[in-house]
C-alpha cells in the first residue's frame, strides 16, 4: 500500500519504531506548532517539497486531519509502496480522517506495548511473572526504569486531557477517570454494562460511549464470545481486558510485584497479560485479531479461542506453576463438544517452554506468544 498507518495507545513506541525503520524518511511532527502552521498555510506546496525525499513520516497525523484530502492526490500520483507513514495517538480521530479521504489507500498496522518476546530478546524479561505483570510493557518503563505508579497518573492525565476532551464533551473528567478505575476492577470478567454504569453514576448509554472510546484508544480490549453451531447455548457478553497489565495494577493501587502476588485479582491480571501477549504476537506479525473466548450457559469455559481457516486453538490460562489434572477441565469439555479440528494449550506460571500432557500442550508464560502465530 502507498501509505501505512501505525495505530496504538499513547507511548507504545510508534514514533520511535517508524523513525528507526525508516531513518532516511523526512520526519514531520504535526505537534510542532511552526511545522503545523506552515502546512496549514500551504498544504499542497509542503507536500510537493516533501515528496522529493525517499519517503515521509507524518507523526500525530490527526492534528491536521484536512491533510488527508491533499494526501489522496499525491498517493494516487506516486503509487510508491510505503512512501507515506502515518502515526498518531488519537486513533479515533485518525481513523475518521482515513475513512473519509484515504479509504483503500492505507494499510493499518497496530502497535501495542512491548511483548514478552521482545523483552526476552533484550534480556529484560524477569523469571517472576508477577514482576513482569506489575511493571507492565510500556517502553518508557524500561528505557527510564520508571515504576508504574510513577508514570501511570501522568499518562492517564495526558490521555484524558488530550484525547478525551477532543472527542467527547465530558463535563466531569474525574468521573471518566473513576470509570477507568472501575473497568480495571473488572479485568477478565464478562462485561455487565448496567452494573458498571450504576457504580460509576452514569447511564448505560454514556457507559457504552465511554467503553467505545477506551477501545478505540487501545486502552481496553473487548473480547467477543466465539460463535459456533451451538451458539444458542453460549453467552453473548464480551470480556474486558486492558492492553497493559501494569496499567491495571496501577489503577488498582498495587504498588509492587509482592503485593500483586497476594492480591485477589492476581489470576485475572495474569490472564490479562497472556491475552494481550497473544494479541501482540498477532499484530507484530501484521495479522488481525482472531481472539475470542468460549463459555456455555452452564459455565464451561475456555479463556481463548484462536480461529484459523481450517482449525481452532483452545487456550486455557492459569497463574500456577503446578500442573494438575483439574486445570484441563474446560479444555477437555470443549475438545469433546466442538466438532471443529482443534489444538489445545494450557499457559501457566511455570518457566518450561512447552511439554505435552496427552493431547494438550502445556506452555510456560514466557513463551505464550508463539501460540497465536498463523500456521
Amino acid at each position: 500500500m502507498p501509505a501505512v498507518a501505525v495505530l496504538g495507545p499513547r507511548q507504545s513506541g510508534k514514533t520511535t519504531l517508524v523513525k528507526m525503520v525508516f531513518p532516511d524518511y523526512l520526519y514531520v511532527s504535526l505537534e510542532d506548532p511552526d511545522t503545523l502552521d506552515r502546512i496549514e498555510k500551504d498544504p499542497r506546496g509542503f507536500l510537493e517539497r516533501a515528496i522529493k525525499h525517499p519517503g515521509v513520516i507524518f507523526d500525530e497525523f490527526q492534528r491536521f486531519a484536512q491533510l488527508a484530502s491533499y494526501l489522496q492526490g499525491f498517493i494516487d500520483q506516486l503509487q510508491k509502496p510505503g512512501f507515506f507513514i502515518l502515526t498518531g495517538s488519537q486513533n479515533y480521530l485518525m481513523m475518521q480522517s482515513i475513512a473519509q479521504s484515504l479509504a483503500g489507500r492505507v494499510a493499518l498496522l497496530k502497535l501495542l506495548p512491548l511483548s514478552l518476546a521482545e523483552l526476552a530478546a533484550a534480556n529484560l524479561l524477569p523469571d517472576d511473572y508477577c514482576q513482569s505483570a506489575w511493571r507492565g510493557f510500556y517502553p518508557r518503563s524500561y528505557a527510564a526504569g520508571i515504576e508504574p505508579r510513577d508514570w501511570v497518573p501522568s499518562h492517564l492525565e495526558q490521555y484524558i486531557e488530550r484525547d478525551v476532551r477532543s472527542v467527547l464533551a465530558i463535563k466531569d473528567l474525574r468521573t471518566f477517570q473513576q470509570f477507568i478505575g472501575l473497568c480495571a476492577g473488572r479485568v477478565g470478567q464478562q462485561l455487565n454494562i448496567s452494573s458498571l454504569a450504576v457504580e460509576a453514576g452514569i447511564n448505560q448509554a454514556t457507559a457504552k460511549q465511554w467503553l467505545s472510546l477506551l477501545e478505540a484508544s487501545y486502552l481496553i480490549i473487548l473480547l467477543q464470545p466465539w460463535s459456533t453451531n451451538i451458539n444458542k447455548r453460549l453467552v453473548k457478553t464480551p470480556k474486558l481486558y486492558f492492553t497493559d497489565s501494569g496499567l491495571v495494577c496501577a489503577l488498582l493501587k498495587i504498588t509492587s510485584a509482592e503485593q500483586l502476588a497476594q492480591h485477589y485479582s492476581m489470576g485475572s491480571i495474569f490472564e490479562n497479560m497472556i491475552v494481550t501477549e497473544l494479541l501482540k504476537d498477532r499484530f507484530n506479525q501484521g495479522d488481525i485479531s482472531n481472539l475470542y473466548f468460549i463459555r456455555s450457559a452452564r459455565g464451561e469455559e475456555v479463556d481463548i479461542v484462536l480461529e484459523y481457516a481450517d482449525h481452532i486453538r483452545l487456550v486455557e490460562i492459569k497463574a500456577t506453576a503446578t500442573i494438575k489434572t483439574e486445570l484441563f477441565k474446560g479444555l477437555r469439555y470443549w475438545k469433546e463438544h466442538l466438532e471443529e479440528k482443534k489444538q489445545c494449550f494450557l499457559v501457566h506460571g511455570g518457566l518450561q517452554p512447552a511439554e505435552s500432557f496427552s493431547d494438550i500442550t502445556v506452555v510456560g508464560w514466557q513463551h505464550s506468544g508463539v501460540i497465536a502465530r498463523s500456521p
